[in-house]
């Protein structure tokens, strides 16, 4: 991750995007373009970026060896198909930019990534959830502060809002999930980033965002059509007491499944413990939970209308 000032080498010893550009014989915008997408590591130093000369060569020593001719000595076995070169880091690359609360770079990290054939799910899944959980991370250990924390977040947002309309799928919705984070429990980005792989997916995702009272999924669940499960995201560890109060109101109001997912559930035993009918311990794993739970219905439904027809 690229550090505002890097102890290890005084700002002096830095070189300007100039001096980066005059060296690669490129334009200074496309230096500036490189600093600013994660490609090449870059310093905030004052108003300016500059460039570690370490950082500079191994970034020249990457784009000779990417550029240069393959050879069999390249091959797996010197006889099949090319070996394939280092995946990009795009998550490390989001990571800065969004630690720096730079939403044009973020933006231009995810257009690249789309651009080299990540799909919108591979965005949310390989790199802005990664990319969150690092911050995550970072912060509990100290190693962020919660101003940073915070300026990720709102770009995230952000994020989210210029690649909602991507998972939009034409076609009859699968059925209806409800979705929301519990009382207590402020974390929107969840559930948020959730609703939009649902969508993608073939699903109707109603988000009810952070802090939503058992009232709420209640009140929504009842006035929604074809509802196939509602799916509580629980990120904040002491906020059980919360996560059973919404369990058990839509429970006692409704006949429907409720999966409970999110960094605060630890195993299917703590689910079980809470009220909850399904874990769901990765997105992934939601997302095929929620899919068995639509066709379960479909099959219901038939059932239903075979024995109702005359």
């Amino acid at each position: 991750m690229a550090d505002p000032e890097p102890a290890s080498r005084p700002p002096t010893d830095l070189l300007t995007l100039y001096e980066v550009a005059e060296r690669l014989g490129v334009h200074y915008m496309t230096v500036y373009r490189y600093v600013r997408t994660g490609r090449l590591d870059g310093h905030k130093v004052g108003v300016e970026w500059r460039v570690d000369p370490n950082d500079l060569e191994a970034f020249i020593a990457d784009t000779t060896a990417r550029s240069a001719p393959q050879t069999a000595a390249d091959r797996d076995d010197g006889a099949g198909p090319p070996a394939r070169r280092p995946r990009v880091d795009y998550r490390r690359r989001l990571v800065d930019r969004l630690v720096a609360g730079d939403e044009n770079g973020s933006w231009a990290i995810v257009q690249n990534a789309l651009t080299a054939g990540l799909d919108p799910n591979g965005v949310y899944l390989d790199v802005i959830s990664p990319a969150l959980t690092t911050i995550g991370d970072e912060w509990a250990a100290g190693r962020l502060t919660v101003s940073e924390e915070h300026q990720a977040s709102v770009v995230v947002h952000r994020l989210i809002g210029r690649l909602g309309p991507l998972f939009t799928r034409r076609g009859r919705s699968r059925g209806s999930i409800v979705l929301g984070a519990p009382a207590g429990d402020n974390h929107s980005l969840p559930s948020a980033l959730f609703a939009d792989l649902l969508r993608g997916a073939g699903f109707s995702a109603i988000d009810l965002g952070a802090n939503s009272p058992p009232s709420s999924f209640v009140d929504t669940a009842r006035r929604t059509e074809r509802l196939i499960a509602v799916a509580v995201s629980a990120t904040s560890p002491e906020d059980d007491t919360a996560i059973t109060a919404v369990i058990a109101a839509v429970h006692d109001q409704l006949d429907v499944p409720i999966v409970l997912g999110g960094g605060a559930i630890q195993s299917a035993a703590h689910a079980d413990a809470l009220g909850a009918d399904h874990w769901a311990p990765t997105t992934r794993e939601a997302l095929a939970l929620f899919a068995e739970l639509a066709d379960d219905a479909t099959r219901t439904r038939r059932r239903t209308a075979r024995r109702e027809a005359p």
